[in-house]
């Protein structure tokens, strides 16, 4: 269901982070200014772009999907329409905590997808931007500060792999090796993939999940 303004400004009020799928390198492209612009503001933006994780955008780490055992709040869509589609279903068949509010951004709207958000009682919105709708409600938070973290493999190809924190906003080109993991401390606490399962079962009696990440990392 579409949704009116009010719960669009009580959504993004209430969201810590914003999934912004396209975000890539690319300087130019708008999905890559949303993240310096929503991150000004002080939201936790999460760009996912499968070409270019591992590397970031304003020091913030670029995934290459929504993984298992993530529940995002906000997912804007800065896709062309059929990419879009193929996220939406994805989202559908594969959510199983609180549904995001989807956020198509101009460009990406699609009646199908729509329709099967309307379906499934999934809030979306449409015809407006996310960066212009927070600036006009002036819309401004402490920002979290996380570390994050990455795993590559190891480039002389011994089947190692390296594993590596970066302090908040710290940024990173993506990695020359086969990326194996990407994500902020939030990430590492809920995914459901290998790499995170793996750190926190290393995790010593009375140690922080942080501390033992940064701990491997030595």
């Amino acid at each position: 269901m579409e949704v009116e303004k009010n719960r669009i400004s009580a959504a993004v009020l209430s969201a810590s982070r914003i999934h912004i799928l396209g975000a890539g390198l690319n300087p130019k492209a708008p999905a890559n200014r949303a993240v310096h612009d929503i991150s000004e503001m002080g939201w936790s933006p999460v760009p996912v772009h499968p070409r270019h994780a591992g590397g970031s955008i304003g020091g913030y780490p670029i995934r290459p999907m929504i993984e298992e055992g993530i529940e995002p709040e906000i997912i804007v869509l800065f896709l062309a329409p059929l990419r879009a589609r193929d996220a939406v279903r994805k989202l559908l068949l594969t959510s199983q905590g609180i549904p995001p509010l989807i956020w198509f951004q101009n460009g990406a709207e699609d009646e199908m997808s729509e329709h099967w958000l309307r379906e499934a009682g999934w809030q979306y919105v449409k015809l407006d931007c996310v960066v212009r709708f927070m600036q006009r409600n002036g819309m401004i938070r402490e920002p979290i500060q996380s570390p994050w973290f990455r795993q590559v493999r190891d480039e002389d190809n011994t089947g190692c792999s390296i594993w590596t924190v970066h302090e908040y906003r710290e940024g990173c080109a993506p990695p020359e090796s086969k990326l194996e993991w990407v994500g902020d401390l939030q990430d590492l606490e809920t995914s459901n993939a290998i790499v995170p399962r793996y750190i926190r079962s290393l995790v010593d009696e009375g140690e922080a999940l942080e501390a033992c990440a940064r701990r491997l990392a030595q």
